[in-house]
């Protein structure tokens, strides 16, 4: 056996160890300690080995992490469970070449100097995580970032520089100290403590700088946590957020139609207040087709109390085009925010993959994308920014809309993905929303999990997931920007470019 052979053994197992960070088991020193370890095998390795480690890292992070896909193609897609076991495993080793483009830049361009080379593969890895949730139309789940969100310190860097931002501090704090410790054990090191006593040399000319360092890093995330970035606005409000929790397979059949209108009615009934919100696509028939008097029933709970109801419905406009719509019924009338960051073959089928309908039996997957940028809803007195299902992934998505909106309502229905990993991670996707924006986050959703993210970042109140209930709470608009809304992913941008610039730079002084 080669040795490269079992250090991708070790990748592969770190990177599936690497998801005990994530929700719900949200350790996250984890994904510290095992990028450490990555780096620590990247250091003495080529290029194409470095790739190689970073690939298999990635096949076990996501393997592990978000094989959940299979559930959605096979159970509720009608896939054949070969074939969906087959797509997913494709899908993972696809994310997995985001780790081995880091690990090959890193291996390209390092200059074995312990802190130039830390900056490189912290930028190598953020850019990848970066180029992960763009190309084509993005799908950064689980960017290390997300398991960072509170009681870790480093949520503190969200509102600065955004989940990317965070990403970049934690990997930067986890080579740091891989490539430290390996620093130690090369020859050159060696060499150099030739007249030190055994160990002496590591520890003063590597641990102490190190280590200050990432206690600085440390300590300032948890103080800018301190730092309150936004302010309530207004009086604080009552929210009702309904889990209908209807089953995904029975969800679409006409003859389950009228259970659905029957479940939500009575959970907006017995859980009134002035903001009413529904789930996405939470009545499964078009806008046009939604009876008037139905919608009166639907909407006098919240206006008994001068409140307004906010639901997730499909809806078509006068050209025949499909939207998956959010629609908010208010007395001065009928405002709606339509999804514009659709999911590949859920909601559209990209052209040259129109044979795989006839492979996945899913429902309303022909939707029209919304306008890149909509106002928000003016509901109850605020600015609500409605986003769609993991619309919420894309954090410089959301900010468009702000700081004008002084509320964000996240309308979803993961049961396409059944009892998994995906509910407990998407609510910690909306908790970095929350931080990166400084303001509340409402999730409602059909299977869960719905809850309260307030502008902290921290969990208020969630309803267990796969029950039927709502969750009535009171939450307060807020005003102002963060910096990363003023700025978006631009500073994070551009602190990735100077550490992947710093060697090059490095090499230029040494040539001269």
């Amino acid at each position: 056996m080669s040795r490269a052979s079992p250090h991708a053994v070790a990748a592969f197992l770190l990177g599936a160890a690497s998801v005990l960070g994530f929700a719900p088991f949200t350790l996250f020193p984890v994904p510290i300690v095992t990028l450490a370890a990555l780096a620590w095998l990247w250091r003495p390795a080529s290029p194409r080995r470095a790739a190689l480690l970073g690939f298999a890292f990635g096949a076990g992070l996501f393997l592990t992490g978000v094989s959940w896909v299979y559930v959605s193609m096979h159970v509720f897609g009608g896939m054949p469970p070969w074939l969906a076991g087959l797509a997913a495993a494709l899908f993972c080793c696809a994310l997995a070449l985001f780790p081995a483009l880091a690990g090959f830049v890193f291996a390209r361009l390092r200059c074995d100097r312990v802190w130039t080379d830390a900056l490189l593969a912290a930028s190598a890895w953020t850019l990848a995580e970066w180029l992960r949730g763009w190309v084509l139309t993005g799908f950064p789940w689980l960017a290390f970032g997300y398991a960072q969100t509170p009681p870790s310190p480093l949520a503190g860097y969200a509102p600065l520089l955004g989940v990317y931002g965070v990403g970049f501090v934690a990997a930067l704090i986890a080579v740091l100290a891989g490539l430290t410790f390996s620093s130690g054990i090369t020859p050159a090191s060696r060499a150099l403590a030739s007249s030190e006593t055994p160990g002496r040399f590591q520890r003063r000319e590597h641990w102490l700088p190190s280590g200050a360092a990432i206690a600085i890093l440390l300590a300032a995330g948890a103080g800018l946590m301190l730092i309150e970035w936004t302010q309530p606005s207004g009086k604080p409000l009552s929210v009702s957020l309904l889990q209908g929790n209807i089953e995904q397979s029975l969800k679409w059949k006409p003859e389950r139609l009228q259970q659905s209108l029957e479940t939500y009615l009575r959970l907006a009934r017995a859980h009134p207040a002035q903001l009413i919100v529904l789930p996405e696509t939470a009545l499964p028939l078009m806008l046009d087709q939604l009876p008037r008097e139905y919608l009166d029933e639907l909407r006098r709970p919240a206006l008994d109390r001068k409140g307004d109801v906010l639901f997730g419905i499909a809806a078509q406009d006068a050209q025949g085009r499909y939207y998956n719509s959010a629609v908010g019924f208010a007395p001065e009338g009928i405002q709606a925010y339509k999804k514009s960051h659709l999911v590949p073959f859920g909601e559209f089928t990209p052209p040259a993959f129109a044979w795989t309908l006839a492979l996945l039996n899913i429902p309303m997957s022909n939707f029209s994308p919304g306008a890149a940028v909509q106002p928000p809803l003016a509901l109850v007195g605020e600015k609500v920014a409605v986003n769609i299902c993991y619309e919420d992934v894309f954090g410089e998505e959301l900010i468009r809309v702000l700081p004008e909106a002084t509320l964000l309502v996240n309308l979803s229905n993961t049961a396409w993905f059944g009892d998994s990993l995906a509910q407990p991670q998407h609510l910690q996707i909306a908790q970095m929303r929350a931080l990166e924006t400084g303001r509340f986050m409402l999730r409602a959703t059909n299977t869960g999990m719905t809850a309260i993210v307030d502008p902290r970042g921290r969990v208020k109140r969630v309803l267990a997931p796969f029950s039927e209930s709502a969750l009535v709470g009171e939450v307060s608009g807020h005003t102002g920007a963060t910096p990363y809304v003023r700025w978006g992913n631009t500073a994070i941008l551009l602190l990735m470019a100077i550490g992947l610039l710093a060697p090059l730079m490095g090499l230029r002084r040494s040539a001269h």
